[in-house]
């Protein structure tokens, strides 16, 4: 069992219920507000809440779902299918009977039941933040004693951080959004739509605003966000400033991947440690990650989805107690093209081969393409974690990690920002090649300066971080994502892969939320 604060959710009295009409809605509960804020220890069982919004579907293992209007899929199973099935690191199993046709095609449109999903899970988890701040005020909590009111404070930036992620994955997949904060009325209240320029700089002020009031990484307890995490998310948000806003801030992303390192966090030796169910105990290099407990976070997506989909069901060599899971799922395996990316000495090859092709004649024939071995429910000892059909998986998913933070900081030094140099940017890519390689690493794993450059850089991003939730966001930053300056099989839906429209690096608002709301609309749906 992972010693977490989100035990904590066990604690919280709120039940939480629908807001998908109004974007700003409190949403509703069993007790009002001025019950569940009277007592300053609730504030940090509400925060708890907000952080599970990210991996559990409601406030049972089963039932009472927060969305009425969610399929009943956790917010990281929407984005996991969002950022990966479309691109050459997933290849879906059941098109059809998951609904993922359009989403592996590049084909969607505003009635895509994933892309509706994810759209009113990323709103309902700001209205939860929205909710809190209203109620975390310095007025508010000024009842409580000093040392209560500090302790708020880092909730409250907390709170506004996990907005803050929100809003990254809204202005990432659905660009010119609705916009609703702790200030505006609740009920009746129509959002504005902002400009994915407008959205870009509300997150950066906010993170910017709110690095006093997060705790660092030596201070706060494991599951909540440091100051480190407040930085790799404005570096991330400057890497991509150019899809965003039209202006590059390759620099900016410089400054912030400096301030994580600084932080003193160090590559984890192992790397297959930072995707088991230990993976808790590499607080080392992993900054921020979502917790999935088998007890107290039950998620049937998550982390469960990406370790028991990545399972055969069929296979006649595949073994799903190698693996820590009670049987598998055969969701999903990878396009041959990613294998082909690896070198055979190159330790970040989780693969399982044996009876499968690497490459794609059937898409969604279980013995095409490799299953994924990089994820696991096995603690560092070789056993199984948990009962995958009781309770799902007990391996967190790393959001942010330090070997990202390496890269993105290499690639915005290629891209001509300021603030590094080319050797140590180089350096700490090698740092990442010779964990990958070990003893392998000076015959066959350093990356020379001839070799440096950004198309190596993207690459290297796919071996060291697929199926981590980036690929789609990094393929859309290099105009790979729907041209025919890179193919892989079955995109666009035929199997030696063409171009799509360019609409497809953005999602729709969906059509529910555009009836909804008049002020919203696509360009190109």
């Amino acid at each position: 069992m992972k010693k977490s604060f989100y035990i904590l959710l066990f604690a919280c009295t709120l039940i939480f219920a629908s807001c998908t009409d109004d974007l700003d809605q409190t949403p509703h509960t069993n007790t009002t507000s001025k019950d569940v804020y009277s007592k300053a220890e609730n504030y940090k069982a509400v925060l708890a809440k907000l952080y599970a919004s990210f991996v559990t579907t409601g406030q049972e293992k089963d039932g009472n779902l927060d969305l009425e209007s969610n399929s009943g899929q956790d917010y990281m199973r929407c984005y996991f299918n969002l950022q990966e099935a479309g691109t050459d690191e997933v290849a879906s199993t059941w098109l059809e009977g998951d609904k993922v046709y359009d989403l592996t095609y590049l084909s969607w449109d505003a009635n895509d039941p994933w892309v509706s999903d994810m759209y009113y899970r990323i709103f309902y988890t700001i209205a939860l933040c929205n909710e809190f701040l209203r109620n975390a005020g310095d007025d508010q909590i000024s009842k409580f004693t000093e040392s209560e009111q500090a302790d708020i404070r880092h909730y409250r930036a907390e709170a506004r951080f996990i907005r803050a992620l929100a809003y990254y994955h809204a202005l990432d997949m659905y660009r010119n959004i609705p916009f609703v904060t702790e200030n505006d009325p609740v009920g009746t209240y129509i959002p504005p739509r902002y400009t994915a320029s407008q959205i870009f700089e509300y997150i950066e002020s906010e993170l910017i605003a709110i690095d006093d009031d997060l705790l660092n990484k030596n201070t706060i307890e494991y599951g909540r966000a440091p100051k480190a995490a407040a930085y790799a998310l404005l570096a991330r948000l400057y890497l991509n400033a150019e899809v965003y806003t039209g202006t590059a801030h390759y620099t900016d992303c410089i400054t912030y991947c400096n301030k994580v390192i600084a932080e003193g966090y160090t590559l984890e030796s192992d790397y297959k440690k930072l995707f088991n169910a230990d993976n808790n105990k590499r607080t080392n290099e992993i900054i921020f990650a979502f917790p999935v407990d088998a007890t107290h976070t039950v998620s049937w997506g998550s982390t469960t989805y990406i370790i028991c989909g990545a399972v055969s069901n069929t296979s006649d060599y595949q073994k799903p107690e190698d693996y820590g899971v009670t049987s598998g799922w055969g969701m999903f395996r990878i396009r041959g093209e990613v294998p082909a990316l690896f070198s055979d000495k190159d330790g970040r090859a989780l693969f399982f081969t044996e009876g499968q092709t690497q490459y794609l004649d059937v898409i969604d024939n279980q013995s095409n393409g490799y299953f994924v071995e990089k994820w696991t429910n096995l603690t560092d000892a070789g056993a199984t974690a948990s009962n995958t059909v009781d309770g799902g998986v007990n391996t967190d998913f790393p959001v942010f990690r330090l070997a990202d933070v390496y890269l993105m900081l290499a690639e915005s030094v290629v891209r001509g920002g300021s603030g590094s140099s080319t050797a140590d940017a180089l350096n700490y890519v090698n740092a990442l090649r010779q964990r990958a390689f070990g003893s392998d690493y000076a015959t066959d794993g350093t990356v020379k300066q001839a070799e440096f450059t950004a198309d190596f850089i993207l690459d290297e991003r796919a071996r060291e971080l697929y199926w981590e939730g980036v690929r789609r966001t990094d393929l859309i930053r290099y105009g790979k994502f729907t041209t025919s300056s890179y193919l892989w099989q079955w995109k666009g839906g035929t199997k030696d892969g063409r171009a799509v429209d360019s609409k497809y690096n953005i999602y729709p608002i969906p059509t529910t939320d555009l009836t909804a709301n008049p002020n919203l609309y696509n360009e190109n749906y």
